[in-house]
C-alpha cells in the first residue's frame, strides 16, 4: 500500500532528529499497515535525512549504507546488557561506537571507563583492571579501585583486547562468566555490575590462530559483534567528516574557513590507510596553516603512502617529523599490527603505543622534538 498525503497535524506529525538511521525510517516507510498516513513534513524530513550532511548517529558522522548498517546494529544492542566486540582498523572510531552504545543505553548516567590493554605493561595490567590492596606489592602505599570497580553501573571499554597477554584473558574470561573478582593481593570476592565492550584491529578468528585470542574469550566477547568499516570503504564519508571537523574547529576559534575546490578533490581521493583519525589531523594542521581558504594536500596528510617499501623525505624535514611518518608508514603496511610494526621498527610495543597517543594529542612539537 502506498501513502497518501495528509494536512499537518499532530496525529500524523512527524520529527525527526538526525538520529534514527535512515534506514530505520525508509522501512517504516515501507509497512502497509492503514496507519500509513504521512504529513508533507515527513517527506521533507525523509528526504533531509538522506543528505549526506545530516548522517549523524549521537557522536558518529557517516551517511554511508556501511555506516547505516553500524547505527542498525548499534540501535540493536545498545538497550541489552550483551557484551559487544568491535572489529575495525586503527583510527576508525571503535571507541566513538563503544560509547555510543553506552549512551543509548539504561547505563547511560553511570561511568564509561576506557582502558587500552596494548599500553598497559603485562605486569601492570591486573592491577590497573581490578585494583590492589594496600600492601599487596611494594609501592602499594594505598588500596587502588580497579577498573571494574570504577566502571560500576556502568560500562567498560577493552580497547586493543588481543594485546592483552593470554594468563590475563583467563582471568578476564572468568569475570565475564561470573561477575565477580578479587582485587591483587585481597581476599574478598567482589561483584562487579558492568557492561563489557571489546575492541580490536585483528581479526578476532585469525587472532585466535595466531595464538593473541583465547577461542572461549572471543565467544564469550562477540556475543555481539560490531564490524566498523575503514573510510575508504564509506562512500562520501570522508568529505562529510571533513566538514564536520571544520565546523567545529571555525566555531571553537571564531573563523569562518572552507576548503578549497581542489582540497575536496583530495579529500575524496586520498584512501586515507590512517581512518578518522588521520583526516581530523590532516584537517586540523591545514586549518592551523590556512589564512581563509583551506589547502590540503597528500604532502601534509599524517600517513605518508610509501613508494614500494620506501619513503621520500624532503632534504630537511625535522626529525621527528621522519620518525613520525616511518611510525605511520610502517603501521600502514602492517595493516594495523601495532605488534608486528614495533617489531619491525625495533622498539617496544609500549614505546610504540606512547609514540602514537603523543601524535593523536598533538603532544609532541614536531618543529622541535627529538628523537
Amino acid at each position: 500500500m502506498g501513502f497518501r498525503l495528509a494536512p499537518m497535524r499532530a496525529a500524523c506529525g512527524f520529527a525527526y532528529d538526525g538520529s534514527t538511521p535512515i534506514n530505520e525510517v525508509r522501512r517504516s516507510m515501507q509497512d502497509e499497515s492503514p496507519s500509513n498516513i504521512v504529513s508533507l513534513p515527513f517527506l521533507a524530513a525523509v528526504r533531509a535525512a538522506s543528505a549526506p550532511a545530516l548522517g549523524r548517529y549521537g557522536a558518529l558522522y557517516g551517511g554511508s549504507d556501511a555506516m547505516q548498517d553500524v547505527y542498525r546494529r548499534i540501535g540493536k544492542v545498545a538497550p541489552t546488557s550483551a557484551t559487544v566486540l568491535i572489529v575495525g582498523e586503527s583510527g576508525s572510531g571503535k571507541e566513538v561506537v563503544a560509547r555510543t552504545i553506552h549512551d543509548r543505553s539504561e547505563r547511560a548516567r553511570g561511568p564509561f571507563v576506557a582502558v587500552n590493554c596494548g599500553a598497559i605493561p603485562g605486569n601492570l595490567i591486573e592491577a590497573e583492571l581490578f585494583g590492589y590492596e594496600k600492601g599487596s606489592f611494594t609501592g602499594a602505599s594505598r588500596m587502588h579501585r580497579g577498573c571494574f570497580e570504577r566502571a560500576e553501573g556502568g560500562t567498560l571499554f577493552l580497547d586493543e583486547v588481543t594485546e592483552m597477554a593470554p594468563e590475563m584473558q583467563v582471568r578476564l574470561l572468568r569475570v565475564l562468566e561470573t561477575g565477580r573478582f578479587t582485587r591483587v593481593g585481597g581476599e574478598e570476592e567482589l561483584r562487579s555490575r558492568v557492561r563489557v565492550i571489546a575492541a580490536t584491529n585483528r581479526d578476532p578468528r585469525q587472532a585466535v590462530t595466531d595464538g593473541h585470542l583465547r577461542e572461549d574469550l572471543m565467544y564469550r566477547l562477540a556475543v555481539f559483534p560490531i564490524t566498523l568499516p575503514p573510510l575508504r570503504e564509506r562512500e562520501g564519508d570522508a568529505e562529510l567528516l571533513a566538514e564536520h571537523f571544520l565546523a567545529e574547529l571555525n566555531e571553537t576559534e571564531g573563523t569562518s574557513k572552507a576548503f578549497s575546490r581542489q582540497s575536496i578533490i583530495t579529500i575524496r581521493a586520498h584512501r586515507w590507510p590512517g581512518n578518522v583519525r588521520e583526516l581530523k589531523n590532516a584537517v586540523q594542521r591545514a586549518f592551523i596553516l590556512a589564512d581563509a581558504e583551506i589547502e590540503l594536500d597528500f604532502e601534509g596528510l599524517d600517513c605518508v603512502t610509501p613508494v614500494g617499501n620506501c619513503l621520500r623525505v624532503p632534504v630537511g624535514t625535522p626529525l621527528a617529523e621522519i620518525e613520525r611518518k616511518a611510525i605511520y608508514a610502517t603501521l600502514d603496511m602492517c595493516e594495523g599490527n601495532k605488534r608486528r610494526c614495533a617489531e619491525m621498527l625495533g622498539v617496544s610495543l609500549k614505546t610504540l603505543y606512547n609514540r602514537l597517543a603523543e601524535y593523536q594529542s598533538g603532544d609532541i612539537d614536531i618543529a622541535t622534538a627529538t628523537v
